[in-house]
């Protein structure tokens, strides 16, 4: 959508450039090791057929070598039979995404060529300062046949000048769409109106598309991906229910019944709520995620991960700990994500309140 355009869009539009993704295995597994049940997934898959979602994120294409399958239920790892087993060669309208983590994954040897695959769309999720290694997995990614995407992770915590950079270097790349990612829900909606200008500007210039991904730490999520919409980004991502890392994401019962689209229907999701989301709400999903990953006692952390400046801050504290090894890390965020994913129940992160949860 041009910027002019976009300046014209309003909340009572129809926009046909606009697509929902959903992100509930991918982010709602980052709840419960991605333990769903192939019921839960199924249905899933069926409410948003029917729903007219445009994108379903099964989950990550992530590294055996770096995470313990035993710790992780499949959808971390998100191999090609078992995607098939839930969507068969899928000839429906739904398109079929996953993510794969800068660094976290095999993408040469994990992730097939797109005629060999029912995966339509790669996304890259990067730190500022892995963009290049993001640029090289977008190229390869491009070649095998992929739709893809990079998620520029952390924004919040990226100053002007490293952004204007980073997002110069994804408009030179193939990348289909660029995505505004407000990873610890930091952002108010004056805030996402001037960042969504600057990342439809350079996209629009280079023949892209923008995405955002919300968090939903001031319980803004949802007005700022509809505000984000508004300044003409086109994908936007929602979970069921919100269910994702720590305060969750955008409704998709909100999205759907929000957007003027006539082809979305909140009716088939809200289905799988009364299903599903309430069963887990009444069982206690952190419960079920505690059982799976038991909280370790300070006495059994082994390694403790975090940015060499928070490290030396803590040189007093870490000195006090009997054969723990402090390993740093580009940024406290990216140290609490490897920890969190990792299953190594004997490994901790130094990090900001949000970062933890």
């Amino acid at each position: 959508m041009s910027a002019e355009q976009c300046n014209k869009r309003t909340l009572m539009d129809y926009c046909p450039d606009i697509k929902v993704v959903d992100c509930t295995l991918r982010d709602g597994g980052l709840v419960n090791n991605f333990a769903f049940t192939d019921e839960f997934v199924h249905d899933l898959y069926e409410a948003n057929v029917k729903a007219g979602v445009d994108y379903m994120e099964f989950g990550y294409k992530a590294s055996r070598e770096l995470f313990d399958p035993k710790a992780f239920g499949k959808w971390k790892f998100c191999e090609e039979k078992d995607i098939r087993a839930v969507v068969g060669d899928n000839r429906s309208p739904l398109k079929i995404s996953v993510m794969a983590d800068v660094g976290r994954c095999n993408y040469k040897r994990d992730i097939l060529p797109k005629k060999d695959s029912v995966i339509d769309m790669v996304r890259v999720a990067t730190y500022i300062h892995q963009i290049p290694t993001a640029v090289e997995m977008i190229e390869h990614l491009k070649k095998k046949g992929y739709e893809v995407c990079v998620n520029i992770m952390a924004v919040s915590k990226v100053n002007t000048d490293d952004l204007d950079a980073g997002l110069e270097l994804l408009a030179r790349s193939s990348v289909d769409t660029i995505y505004l990612v407000d990873s610890f829900g930091f952002f108010y909606p004056e805030q996402i109106t001037k960042l969504s200008q600057k990342y439809v500007e350079i996209a629009e210039a280079n023949g892209k598309n923008v995405g955002i991904h919300a968090h939903n730490n001031q319980q803004l999520a949802f007005a700022n991906t509809i505000e984000a919409c508004r300044m003409g980004v086109s994908l936007l991502d929602a979970t069921v229910s919100g269910m994702g890392r720590g305060a969750g994401n955008c409704f998709m019962e909100s999205l759907l019944s929000f957007l003027k689209n006539p082809k979305y229907d909140e009716i088939p999701i809200i289905r799988f709520v009364e299903k599903h989301m309430l069963k887990l709400k009444a069982e206690g999903v952190v419960e079920e995620y505690r059982k799976l990953k038991p909280v370790t006692r300070q006495e059994e952390i082994t390694e403790i991960y975090s940015h060499e400046q928070a490290i030396g801050q803590c040189s007093k504290f870490l000195g006090s700990l009997k054969d723990v090894k402090a390993v740093p890390c580009g940024n406290t965020a990216a140290a609490a994500k490897l920890v969190a994913e990792s299953g190594n129940p004997r490994a901790a992160a130094i990090s900001s309140h949000p970062c933890a949860a």
